[in-house]
């Protein structure tokens, strides 16, 4: 049942029993909480520019399994597309033209300055994904000491990606390493 209609029905049966709306209460804002908590978005969201947007996306999609928010789509009055956001899981990442805010792609600056890391369900499936799709891959699969099974890919622009499943729990006591100290 909606929030909306929960409300009403809590105070339809609090004008009959006072009592009735401390028991309602507990299930209204747990009704509430269910329905705001699957739109909120995170709070940091890392912009990464091309040269191509329309090419990115385009690979972003078909290689990594990434999702164009329609919505969040900016084209300027000639037709040129600005910027696009993409979804995966519940995370954002904002894809944008080089050189605006100082940022510019690898392609164009020669040199890789950062990468993003991507936690994803099934991480033997998605390698043989982003193998399909052409992306070039930096690092082969592998497993690591502290329990997560790895890959790094390169994009069509030379983004650095690294894509990691966690495969089994290690104790910090057994745990022989750390993400970029094996």
């Amino acid at each position: 049942m909606k929030p909306v209609d929960l409300a009403r029905k809590l105070r339809r049966e609090a004008a009959l029993d006072p009592a009735a709306l401390d028991r309602g209460k507990a299930v209204l804002m747990a009704a509430i909480r269910q329905e705001v908590e699957p739109t909120r978005r995170p709070t940091i969201v890392p912009q990464v520019p091309y040269e191509d947007i329309r090419a990115a996306l385009s690979f972003l999609e078909r290689a990594f399994g990434f999702r164009e928010i329609p919505t969040a789509r900016f084209v300027g009055a000639d037709g040129e597309l600005l910027h696009a956001t993409v979804e995966f899981g519940n995370s954002l990442i904002g894809v944008g033209g080089q050189g605006h805010h100082g940022a510019i792609s690898p392609m164009s600056g020669g040199v890789e300055s950062q990468f993003i890391s991507v936690h994803v369900d099934d991480i033997d499936a998605h390698y043989q994904r982003a193998v399909a799709a052409g992306a070039r891959i930096a690092d082969e699969l592998r497993d690591h000491s502290w329990g997560e099974r790895t890959y790094w890919a390169l994009d069509l622009e030379g983004h650095r990606w690294r894509f990691g499943q966690p495969i089994r729990e290690v104790p910090q006591s057994e745990s022989r390493g750390r993400p970029g100290q094996e």
